[in-house]
């Protein structure tokens, strides 16, 4: 079954500013939120003090957040495709105003609890090698467990180079069994863009495809065609593969978050298809990667 509440077309949930703003009501959604938005010099967006915590990640641009008497620079990227960015994490109950010029996303989830902010500079995030050949790709682990003191979220981004498929092998987070699996909803939030070094002509139109399906009695069935802007919401169900296309690089930001008590991503492989990790020993990871920040011409 398809349900729209499981895919947010870009645009299509504006507020206060924000391009889309994705939280506790979208019906059948309760752990995780996502803010994107754009700003231009001399324009602002605002974060209200909720009992929410979040990450601010720029996507392209640079950004100053102001908070708690406090002001922190975020240097930021060309774009998503230049390698990790530096974030900052805001503990809940934190109001602040981001300004800047580009794109910004901040990942949320609802809590009680109060984190200390911390900002993570471009130089400390953990950046990973995952899968080889086509499933290839390079994972940016700025809010997972290791690298973050969070309350709730685990957040990362994935960059997949043209034609590799990602979140591949399907896999599924929906059922608490401690030490084998987490009950985790997931937001996927994706750009596209022209593989790099490619030229390809004006009317090139980037994307990649999205996969969820179910895993038990609760339907679910999404296969969606994702651009710049979209995002796929994973309230249960495998999910995989998210395919870059041929001639087109993708990038997603993954938050998640749910009821276990613990904080940590356990996952199951959907059986029919977790075999194929047994090959990856002998292949190369694509020489594509890491996808870094182009030096200065």
């Amino acid at each position: 079954m398809s349900n729209d509440n499981w895919f947010i077309r870009a645009g299509s949930r504006p507020e206060d500013g924000w391009t889309d703003v994705v939280d506790g009501r979208v019906e059948g959604w309760m752990h995780t939120g996502l803010r994107t938005g754009t700003l231009t010099d001399g324009g602002e967006l605002r974060l209200p003090a909720d009992a929410v915590e979040r990450l601010v990640v720029p996507l392209a641009g640079s950004f100053t957040v102001s908070y708690d008497d406090t002001t922190q620079t975020l240097d930021g990227r060309a774009s998503v495709f230049e390698g990790p960015t530096d974030v900052l994490y805001l503990g809940s109950g934190t109001a602040a105003t981001i300004t800047g010029s580009g794109r910004v996303a901040v990942a949320e989830a609802p809590t009680e609890t109060v984190k200390p902010s911390t900002y993570i500079a471009r130089d400390d995030v953990p950046v990973e090698l995952r899968g080889a050949g086509q499933a290839s790709r390079q994972v940016h682990n700025f809010g997972t467990p290791a690298a973050l003191d969070a309350a709730e979220f685990i957040v990362c981004e994935v960059i997949t180079p043209a034609g590799n498929w990602s979140s591949y092998p399907p896999h599924k987070h929906d059922t608490n069994r401690p030490g084998e699996e987490s009950d985790l909803e997931e937001i996927y939030y994706y750009e596209t863009a022209v593989a790099r070094g490619t030229t390809a002509p004006p009317e090139a139109d980037p994307f990649a495809l999205h996969r969820t399906y179910a895993s038990d009695d609760r339907p679910i069935d999404e296969f969606r065609q994702v651009r710049t802007g979209d995002v796929a919401l994973v309230p249960y169900g495998w999910h995989g593969p998210a395919v870059a296309a041929p001639g087109y690089d993708m990038y997603y930001l993954n938050v998640m978050a749910g009821p276990d008590p613990e904080r940590v991503w356990n996952i199951t492989d959907d059986p029919a298809h977790g075999w194929v990790r047994q090959a990856w020993a002998s292949e190369p990871i694509d020489p594509r990667l890491p996808y870094e920040k182009e030096p200065s011409r």
